[in-house]
């Protein structure tokens, strides 16, 4: 099967073994990009995974743990009528 890339407009192959891939993975949509253009487009991204809008430096906000009481940051805004944990307050809670 054959694709038209959505960048650069040229024609790439969808094999039959890359088809079986994206099927056992449950993927429902084809490629949109030939093999250079996703090199490219991942070569942009800093080597990071995941999301993460614009690439830039995540913004912190200081804490009191509500369990143990030390100074820590989170990476979202706390609201007032919920108890803030430090991340080993966090990752005990979770896994009890």
């Amino acid at each position: 099967m054959m694709l038209v890339c959505s960048d650069c407009g040229v024609e790439f192959p969808f094999t039959v073994g890359e088809q079986e891939f994206y099927a056992s993975r449950g993927f429902t949509n084809y490629p949109k990009r030939c093999q250079s253009c996703r090199n490219a487009r991942r070569g942009q991204s800093n080597g990071g995974g995941g999301g993460g809008f614009g690439g830039g430096q995540r913004e912190s906000f200081p804490i009191t743990c509500s369990q143990c009481g030390i100074d820590a940051t989170v990476p979202f805004r706390p609201r007032g009528d919920r108890p803030v944990y430090c991340s080993d307050c966090f990752s005990q809670m979770r896994n009890s």
